[in-house]
C-alpha cells in the first residue's frame, strides 16, 4: 500500500507537527518512508518522535518565519502546514497571525522551492464554514502583498474579528485556497493547494477551545456548548488526531494527484446537514 502513497524518499514539512493533528500527519508520513522535516513550536511541547529533521520557531513573529524558511530544505516533495492556536486563550491580532497570516506567508516563501507536481495541505477548521459570505473582507486581507501591509490592515480593522478572531482566520485560509489555486505560484508548475476543515477532535488545543467557547471561562461549560453544536444531532463522537492526520496526508500525496482548491469538512457530515435542512 504504501507505494499508493508515493512518500518514499521524498522530503516533506510538516508544521505544527509537535502534538495533535501535525504529529499524526507527521509520525505517518515517516511511516510511508518519507523524509521528514517537522517543525514544532518552541512554545509548546517539542517532538518526541524521530523525524529528519526537526524546528523550533515562534511562528507568529515575522523575523521568526524568516529563520525557519532559511532552515528548511531547499527542495520540497510535499508542505503540510498544520499550526494553529484558540482564541479567547490568546489575543485577537496574535490568532490571525498564527492561523493565517504565519500560514499565507510559509506557502508563498516555499513555493518555489515545491517540485513540480508537489503538494500544499493545509490545515483549516469546521470554524470556518460560511467563508463564502465573509468573501469580500476575506479577499482584503489575501490581497495584501507584504507581511507588513496585511498587520497594518489588521490594525486598521479590529472589528472584523474581534470575539471572532479564530472563525475569522480560518474563513481567510479556506478563501485563500479557492482563490488561489490558478495563482501562477501553483498553477504554472502543477502544485496543488488543499485544505481540510476539521470538526471535533480531540488535540492538545482543546481544553483552550472549551475555554474559550465558555463566557466564563469554564471548559466543562465549553465542552458541553462544543458538543451540542457538533454532536448531539446524531449522537456523535470526537474525532481522534489521527482521524485528521490521515486524510489529511493523503490529501497531499500522489493519491490525490489530481484534486487540488479544494476545501474539504472532515467532520461526520455536520456541516453537510448544516447546509441542507439546518
Amino acid at each position: 500500500m504504501t507505494d499508493y502513497f508515493g512518500f518514499g524518499g521524498k522530503t516533506v514539512v510538516v508544521t505544527g507537527a509537535s502534538s495533535g493533528m501535525g504529529e499524526a500527519a507527521a509520525k505517518m508520513l515517516i511511516d510511508l518512508g518519507a523524509l521528514v522535516h517537522a517543525c514544532g513550536s518552541g512554545k509548546r511541547k517539542k517532538i518526541t518522535y524521530s523525524p529528519q529533521a526537526e524546528y523550533y520557531y515562534d511562528l507568529s513573529e515575522k523575523a521568526a518565519l524568516d529563520q525557519l524558511i532559511d532552515a528548511l530544505p531547499e527542495k520540497i516533495d510535499a508542505l503540510y502546514i498544520c499550526q494553529g492556536i484558540s482564541q479567547g486563550v490568546n489575543p485577537d491580532l496574535l490568532v490571525q497571525k498564527v492561523n493565517f497570516l504565519s500560514v499565507k506567508y510559509l506557502v508563498e516563501a516555499l513555493a518555489p522551492r515545491i517540485v513540480d507536481n508537489g503538494s500544499i495541505t493545509i490545515i483549516s477548521s469546521a470554524g470556518g464554514f460560511g467563508w463564502e459570505q465573509s468573501y469580500a473582507l476575506c479577499k482584503q486581507v489575501i490581497a495584501c502583498r507584504t507581511y507588513e501591509e496585511t498587520i497594518q490592515w489588521y490594525e486598521q480593522h479590529p472589528e472584523t474579528y474581534a470575539g471572532q478572531a479564530y472563525p475569522f482566520a480560518k474563513k481567510c485560509l479556506n478563501a485563500y485556497v479557492k482563490s488561489q489555486v490558478f495563482n501562477p505560484l501553483f498553477i504554472d508548475r502543477r502544485i496543488r493547494i488543499n485544505a481540510i476543515c476539521p470538526g471535533n477532535t480531540k488535540t492538545g488545543l482543546t481544553d483552550d477551545f472549551n475555554r474559550s467557547t465558555s463566557r466564563t471561562g469554564d471548559p466543562e461549560e465549553g465542552k458541553k456548548i462544543i458538543e451540542q453544536i457538533f454532536l448531539a444531532r446524531w449522537n456523535g463522537r470526537w474525532a481522534s488526531a489521527e482521524e485528521m492526520g490521515w486524510p489529511m496526508v493523503a490529501l497531499g500525496s500522489q493519491l490525490g494527484s489530481y484534486i487540488s482548491g479544494q476545501v474539504i469538512y472532515i467532520d461526520y457530515g455536520i456541516t453537510s446537514a448544516w447546509l441542507t435542512d439546518g
